[in-house]
């Protein structure tokens, strides 16, 4: 029968003890450490501190309302001139009337403290003495197309008789005609100047002046 024995090296087994106890003792250290709040200050120093920034949301721009349109007004309607009918009569012999209306100054309006005295004003005359109103020429393109109206001219009577100026008024429907007694009264009528007080002085007068056609 065979028997084996072992036997241990002292000086393995000593280096087996001294690394047990530096386990223990490294075991024992970390133990002390974290019972002595050390660990956490060391933490800290390794971590260092923690810069926390709060970030805010930005802000939703509010949506403003449009400014309210324009207030536009609305245009005037339209409204045509009136139409002026053409009647035909036969070409005939042509005859034109002339009548006095009314009379206006050119000068500003008196001013407003009452005059001592009412004053006397007479309108221009078309039938006194010196008295010179032609009957316009009926142009013979009117005649053909049997042109007929009455104009209403203002003229402006000067103190010597004179029409220094004549505007229609009122038309009679038909250029022609307008023209005419408008080319007649600067050319060839005077009149009885009005007068204030006695004296002639310049003033606007009315006078209608009508065509018409006859057999």
């Amino acid at each position: 029968m065979a028997y084996s024995y072992s036997f241990d090296d002292p000086a393995r087994n000593q280096k087996r003890t001294a690394a047990f106890v530096l386990v223990i003792l490294i075991h024992a250290g970390f133990l002390w450490v974290l019972s002595s709040g050390l660990g956490s200050q060391i933490v800290e120093v390794i971590r260092g501190p923690v810069d926390v920034k709060m970030i805010e949301k930005p802000k939703e721009e509010e949506n403003e309302p449009p400014p309210p349109p324009p207030d536009i007004e609305a245009p005037p309607p339209y409204v045509p001139p009136p139409d002026f009918a053409i009647e035909s009569a036969p070409v005939a012999s042509n005859t034109t009337a002339i009548s006095n209306t009314t009379s206006q100054m050119p000068v500003a309006a008196p001013p407003k403290a009452a005059p001592a005295a009412a004053m006397v004003r007479t309108p221009p005359n078309t039938t006194g003495k010196g008295a010179r109103v032609t009957q316009p020429e009926y142009p013979p393109a009117s005649r053909r197309a049997g042109e007929e109206g009455t104009v209403t001219l203002e003229i402006y009577v000067l103190e010597t008789g004179r029409v220094q100026e004549a505007r229609v008024k009122k038309s009679s429907g038909f250029p022609k005609l307008d023209d005419a007694a408008v080319k007649e009264a600067t050319r060839a009528w005077k009149l009885v100047p009005g007068k204030e007080d006695g004296k002639p002085v310049a003033m606007w007068h009315t006078l209608n002046v009508t065509f018409r056609l006859t057999e």
